[in-house]
Order: structure tokens, then sequence, then C-alpha cells
């Protein structure tokens, strides 16, 4: 598993309104069983009035989807499907949206 990548979301009773996860727990965490990820929800499902510092929109295969950072859980590695996306090139965006749910700047 990498940090930033985002993988199918094989649960059948979440995968429609979550089609994907991404994951954002660090590397150096990989030894873990379970890793923290942050669900990704089509636009047009997600809220209108969401905030953009938290929950930064990122594309998948030319479609828009939301990070809902507020939603972030850990899980069983074993739940993440296949890696679809990487999106390190965002990192500087997915932290800025973490850092903003701690600390709220």
């Amino acid at each position: 598993m990498a940090q930033f990548k985002a993988y199918e979301n094989p649960n059948k009773a979440t995968k429609k309104t979550y089609p994907y996860l991404l994951d954002i727990q660090s590397n150096l965490l990989d030894d873990l069983r379970t890793t923290v990820v942050i669900p990704l929800c089509p636009t047009s499902l997600a809220p209108k009035a969401a905030i953009s510092k938290l929950c930064p929109i990122l594309e998948i295969e030319g479609k828009s989807f939301i990070a809902l950072t507020q939603q972030m859980a850990g899980i069983d590695r074993k739940s993440l499907g296949k890696e679809i996306s990487d999106f390190s090139q965002f990192r500087s965006e997915i932290i800025a949206a973490l850092d903003f749910i701690i600390s709220g700047v």
C-alpha cells in the first residue's frame, strides 16, 4: 500500500456512495494491519456546501470526486480493492485538508 493512492471500495453497502477510498497513512506504517482512508464521493452526490479546503476535488477516469476528509476512518487493509489512481501530486492539498480538520487553519 502506498500513501495517497486511491483504491476501489469493494463494500457493496457503501460502494455506490463511496466508490473509492484514498489511503492517507504514512508508508512508514505499512506493517500495521489497518490504514487510514478518506472516502471519495462523486461530486453529484456530495453536499453542495462542501468546504473546498476540507474537501479537495480529485479526478478519476474523467469524473470528479470529492474527498470527504471529515469522514476519514481506519480500516483493515484487506478491505481495499484494486489500486485505481495515485494522488501524490495532490499531497499538499490533502495534507492541508487534514491540517484544517485538526487545527482549523
